[in-house]
Order: C-alpha cells, then structure tokens, then sequence
C-alpha cells in the first residue's frame, strides 16, 4: 500500500477508457476504403495504446519505416478525428474509483501521449474528466513518455513533489516514465499492453487487474 500519496495520475487510452473500437474503426475504415476486408476489433484491441502506429500495423502491417506510412498516418487522424468518442466508454469501476479519490481529497490528472488534438476534445466530452486538475498531452512537451517530463509537468502543475504522486498505466513506457520521475508506479493489466500479457518485467511497485484496485493500494477499500 502506498503512504503520503496526494495526488494520482492516470495514462488515459487502455487505463481510464476504451477507447479500441473508435481507434480500430478509424484504421479499419482506411482498409474497406480501398476495398479489403473489415477485420475485427480483437485484433485492434492489444495495439490500441500505441495509436497510429499500432492501428497502421495492424491494418496494413507497415511501420514508420515504410514510405507509406506517414501519409496513412494523416488519413488515420482524419478518420478518429471524426468519430473520437463515437464508442469510446469509460472502464468499468473508474468513474466510481475518480469519485473515491475525489472524496478522498486527493488531487488526480492525465498524462498521455496522445496528441492534444485529439485529448482535449475528448477529454471535454466525456463527463469524467470534469474534475481532472491537470490533462498532459503526448506534445504538451517537447518529450513524450517515458521521458519524465509530462509527469513532472503533471506534478507542477499540481503543486505536489513528484514522490507524492502515483502513476498509473497500461505500457511499459507509463513505468519507465513513472519511475525516472521519482514516482510510485501501478501497472493497469486489465489495460492493452500490447504484445505483453505478463507486466511482471516492467518493475512497477504494484499491478492492479481492475480499475477498483487501487482502492486498496490507496487503502480506500
């Protein structure tokens, strides 16, 4: 359990939403454009945390490398720009976790790497984050996670030294980050993570497998 902790702060895509079926459709629609077949949301699922570069690697199996991709890339943006919370939805167990923190008088914030075009109106449009005091985005600085600087942008922001902070994720970056910042970390294994199904090697002080959790590492439970 954690001791001396004011404030938590969350990755967004795959800890606090899902938001895989609006980023899958979006990749998903560049293939039926050209006339390949649709393919199904499990397999968009795992990649969604990586963004553009996970949805173009599944659709179509390229990566920053190939010369196609940054044009694919742009179109991708077009698409989620479009229908950004057309089925996103809030994970079960996180409004009512927010409302706990909340209650508790803690602080609580956003650090993504999603890019503020996308994050903000997002953000705004989902309930939940009315009482966020402070949202991070992907180009908020000039580094993104794992660099440390979005936390500690976060923390400044909250007026809190970083050790009293938590950092909760569902990547291995969001503990990288987490931990260069001087900040206890939870990795979040109900999340996307990617091709990992086991979050042991990421070195986070504690692993959570629902968003109530960190209820008990809070010792709100």
């Amino acid at each position: 359990m954690f001791n001396n902790i004011n404030a938590v702060l969350f990755d967004l895509d795959g800890t606090l939403i899902d938001s895989a079926p609006d980023l899958g459709a979006a990749a998903d629609k560049m293939r039926t454009d050209r006339g390949l077949e649709s393919l199904p949301l499990s397999l968009y699922r795992p990649m969604a945390g990586a963004g553009a570069r996970g949805m173009i690697a599944v659709a179509f199996g390229l990566t920053p490398q190939d010369a196609e991709f940054d044009r694919l890339k742009e179109e991708f943006f077009a698409n989620y720009e479009a229908c950004l919370v057309e089925h996103t939805y809030v994970f079960d167990g996180v409004a009512e976790l927010i409302a706990r923190i909340c209650h508790a008088g803690l602080k609580w914030g956003v650090v993504t790497n999603k890019s503020a075009r996308f994050t903000i109106p997002l953000t705004r449009a989902m309930p939940l984050f009315s009482t966020a005091q402070t949202i991070i985005s992907g180009d908020t600085m000039p580094h993104a996670k794992p660099h440390p600087a979005p936390l500690l942008e976060a923390a400044r922001q909250l007026e809190m030294a970083p050790e009293h902070c938590i950092y909760v994720g569902d990547d291995e970056r969001d503990i990288l980050a987490g931990r260069a910042a001087g900040m206890p970390t939870v990795a979040a294994a109900y999340g996307y993570l990617g091709a990992v199904s086991d979050t042991t090697g990421w070195k986070a002080d504690f692993t959570i497998t629902a968003p109530s959790g960190l209820l008990n590492l809070l010792k709100m439970a």
